[in-house]
């Protein structure tokens, strides 16, 4: 085999790449993965992961430098010294805001696998029909047995921490050992118990982090220095997990610096024939040749990789014939909830920096209406005031040394994640007046929530108001921070899968309907959003289409 012809290509080597690598790999294919970043070396390359807080010259912080030079990821918390190198240099990529969306990239291999905050869960049938149910967008093409078996064969490798409930609207995981609720956390479980029953439960967060026996990897250290990447292999991602499993199988060539620029499509087999890649560091073109190609580059830059194909047939681009391709953009809203001071707690404390809080399924609109549909979900914790904290009555002096030597107030706090559902004219399109570094056209983005989204937010905070209020906490503070699109950090959409390829750009095995030996997994394909954390999901899905696609080359039907 030359090196230019392969019998797959991955495209994005983050959370979906990374599986679709170790699932082709491990299936005896000759697999080619293509990373548009640099290269990042497990262990190696995680410069900042050892060091303590007194190590960084800014302790940690963001300087002025940083905030001109980062404009879109100044907007929230990513922005720090600590793990700059791991988010994408805003002026050599650039995009287009018609109205504000705040889209925080990672271009390295592993993607925001190095990034994500890990909390896995399973969609459940309730989840999957919603959008039949309310006549919304198109009807999924799945249903929950169908992807049961998928969620168990990656929860299984990806290892995810957990405890069973068994709530039927949110289905339990093939568990390694959850992590421990602290004392304040379990005495509000059971009294949120004892005011709801069985309509609303506290738990511990689902992570994707090790807590048992797992083959290759080490246990969380429980550092919470999660986003500096993880020496220890104690939280999936791709370089602990995935790519280590492809490579050991002989069958993986990993190319960082790739930008892949079109998917190449000849229109009289209409099937893909392989890609063509721009190299970053020297821009020379190349070409990859493939019997199938997976797409895993992110829900917007999968979009854009698509946009760019086969326009020679469809003006739109690859998968655009439904008139689909780019639309129904969603992500899930949050920066609203609420918090408060537990008292009687003074005598205990926790042990260690968990790097996971309490989950609260969500409630609303299961066995009531409210005035939207859907729902949310809330992640939280608590914990005691450390030496940060401002002691108003001492300013200054050995009394305020000595008081900021003993931990302060205990606090609980919530915030809700809610499900954005899927319009259609929430979109990404190429806009040619804008370049990049590397002369190409960047994406425009035109996207934003809208009343169903608002008026949810109104229940997302006085419920958070009221649980902690009859749970006993005291102070109890609502707070709405605002909110735009891609805050998140859960892009999906933009490629759906449907049942009709009139109405959706994927079919229900992540196939492109117009390339079939083309499939997409990242968050591109979702037909919906749910409230949950999305990836657990990709990769499920991105394993069950491997399957379908090595499936269907045997037979010679892609």
């Amino acid at each position: 085999m030359s090196n230019n012809n392969y019998d797959a290509i991955v495209i994005g080597s983050g959370i979906s790449g990374g599986w679709a690598a170790k699932e082709l790999t491990e299936k005896g294919l000759k697999t080619l993965l293509l990373e548009r970043g640099r290269n990042v070396e497990h262990v190696k390359d995680y410069k900042n992961a050892t060091k303590a807080p007194w190590e960084f010259p800014h302790r940690g912080e963001r300087t002025q430098e940083m905030i001109k030079d980062y404009p879109v990821l100044k907007r929230d918390y990513p922005l720090s010294e600590k793990n700059l190198d791991f988010w994408v240099n805003e002026k050599e990529s650039p995009y287009v805001e018609v109205k504000r969306f705040d889209w925080y990239r990672g271009y390295q291999v592993g993607g925001r696998s190095l990034l994500w905050g890990r909390q896995s869960y399973r969609w459940s049938n309730m989840d999957f029909e919603a959008n039949a149910k309310d006549g919304i967008a198109i009807d999924w093409p799945v249903r929950y047995d169908e992807i049961a078996p998928w969620y168990s064969h990656v929860e299984k490798f990806a290892g995810i921490s957990g405890s069973k409930e068994n709530i039927p609207y949110l289905p339990d995981s093939e568990f390694l050992p959850p992590m421990d609720l602290n004392c304040v956390e379990k005495d509000v479980a059971a009294r949120i118990k004892k005011e709801y029953g069985d309509q609303r439960h506290l738990i511990i967060g689902r992570v994707a982090h090790v807590t048992g026996p797992l083959a290759g990897r080490s246990n969380c250290q429980y550092r919470n220095k999660c986003s500096l990447g993880c020496p220890f292999g104690g939280y999936f991602s791709t370089q602990s997990s995935t790519l280590p499993a492809a490579q050991a199988t002989g069958n993986l060539t990993l190319r960082p610096h790739s930008i892949v620029t079109q998917i190449l499509y000849d229109k009289d087999t209409q099937k893909a024939t392989g890609v063509e890649i721009l190299d970053a560091e020297t821009n020379k073109t190349y070409v990859y040749n493939a019997k199938v190609i997976f797409l895993c580059a992110s829900t917007l830059n999968s979009a854009w990789v698509l946009m760019n194909s086969a326009t020679d047939v469809w003006e739109g681009g690859l998968g655009s014939s439904s008139g689909e391709l780019g639309h129904n953009l969603m992500d899930h809203h949050f920066r609203v909830g609420a918090s408060g001071i537990a008292e009687g707690y003074d005598d205990k404390y926790y042990y260690g920096r968990r790097p996971n809080g309490f989950y609260i399924p969500r409630f609303r609109n299961i066995n009531e209406k409210r005035d939207y549909i859907r729902g949310f979900g809330y992640q939280g914790g608590a914990n005691r005031e450390g030496w940060q904290r401002d002691i108003a009555e001492l300013g200054i002096g050995v009394e305020l040394k000595e008081a900021l030597g003993q931990p302060g107030n205990w606090t609980i706090g919530m915030t809700a994640f809610g499900e954005t559902l899927p319009y259609h004219e929430n979109k990404v399109m190429l806009d040619k007046t804008v370049k990049d570094k590397w002369g190409l056209n960047v994406l425009a983005i035109d996207a934003e929530i809208k009343d169903n989204e608002n008026k949810m937010r109104v229940d997302m905070m006085a419920d958070a108001k009221e649980m902690l209020e009859k749970a006993g906490i005291k102070n109890v503070n609502t707070y709405d921070s605002g909110y735009a699109l891609g805050q998140g950090i859960h892009e999906m959409g933009t490629a759906r899968m449907g049942k009709d390829p009139k109405t959706s750009v994927l079919n229900k095995h992540n196939q492109v309907w117009d390339a079939k030996n083309v499939y997409v997994t990242d968050g591109s394909f979702m037909a919906s959003a749910n409230c949950v954390n999305p990836s657990l999901s990709y990769m499920a899905f991105t394993a069950r289409a491997v399957d379908h696609a090595v499936n269907e080359l045997k037979k010679q039907n892609i």
